[in-house]
């Protein structure tokens, strides 16, 4: 397990605030396109991720937008079978799950998180690459804004950074099975984030396959980043064999990259179970999304950071 100390103090805390100015989080971009924005691994490098690849290459989540399928918005009443619907029965995955604002290698970026129930009631999990690039740099400016709303709104308050972990394969070498990050947030306004929007429940080393609902904001088209989208339905595992992942079948693009995957999921209460989070897809298969599975290395994250 690696940690990384972030805004702790009350000048750290009011600086990260600042530099998100409403326009700036409009500007931000999906995290998938980082490699593109830093040049990092090289513009050649991104596209060759980018395109087809039949030997079954991961990629990140962004995709050529020529590429890209349309996408069903549906009503109020949920699917327990969606590659990619918006949100819109309310409860409590509205309030809990929030997008992400970070700053990697001066480029600023967009990801997916959720609160979990903790002993500090300050724990948000995500995906590794929304709060450490592989072996690279650890985000700035990390802020999460639960129950984002349209035209930027923060309903429930925008919290910054204290305390950053990832799992020891993940920080080595952007490990997929290990693309798992714990967020210990700042309180806003003296409130933690669990006592103002609630929390939900996180399991570990759970049953593989069953049903489940995973939940973002993706940002490239054709979602904008504004609206909360889930994807439902039954988990298989990895055809590749590359990573002990599993994968939901989910349309949902770059900036859905953290969100929560839940299990015993009520859509009447939005009270679930999260065991994984939105982490790659392949580039031959943009229609299913993989996530880690929580075993003991993610426990321990998840241990230490309650305990921050």
């Amino acid at each position: 397990m690696v940690e990384h100390v972030a805004a702790r103090t009350v000048a750290d805390q009011r600086r990260v605030l600042d530099y998100w100015t409403p326009e700036r989080m409009a500007k931000a971009l999906p995290i998938g396109l980082l490699d593109v924005v830093t040049g990092e691994r090289g513009l050649t490098g991104q596209v060759a991720r980018l395109l087809p690849d039949l030997s079954g290459g991961r990629s990140d989540l962004a995709v050529p937008r020529e590429l890209m399928g349309s996408n069903r918005l549906t009503g109020a009443r949920p699917d327990t079978s969606t590659a990619g619907s918006r949100w819109m029965t309310g409860g409590l995955v509205s309030r809990t799950t929030g997008r992400v604002f970070l700053t990697v290698s001066g480029a600023d970026f967009v990801c997916s998180a959720s609160t979990i129930k903790s002993a500090n009631r300050d724990v948000v999990v995500t995906a590794g690459h929304c709060v450490k690039d592989g072996a690279g740099a650890w985000a700035a400016n990390w802020t999460f804004v639960p129950g984002y709303g349209t035209a930027g709104t923060h309903p429930f308050g925008k919290y910054t950074a204290r305390r950053m972990f990832v799992a020891s394969p993940w920080s080595r070498s952007g490990d997929d099975n290990y693309d798992v990050g714990m967020v210990v947030l700042n309180t806003s306004r003296g409130r933690h984030v669990a006592d103002v929007v609630g929390a939900q429940d996180i399991a570990f080393n759970g049953s593989r396959g069953g049903q489940v609902f995973g939940f973002g904001y993706p940002a490239d088209p054709p979602y904008d980043g504004t609206r909360l989208v889930y994807c439902a339905g039954r988990l298989r595992a990895d055809p590749h064999r590359q990573t002990r992942d599993q994968g939901l079948g989910c349309a949902m693009t770059a900036g859905s990259s953290g969100g929560p995957w839940m299990t015993r999921f009520d859509p009447a209460t939005g009270r679930g179970t999260i065991t994984s989070v939105s982490s790659f897809k392949y580039s031959d298969d943009r229609r299913t999304m993989y996530g880690p599975y929580f075993g003991d290395a993610v426990k321990t994250l998840y241990n230490t950071a309650q305990r921050a």
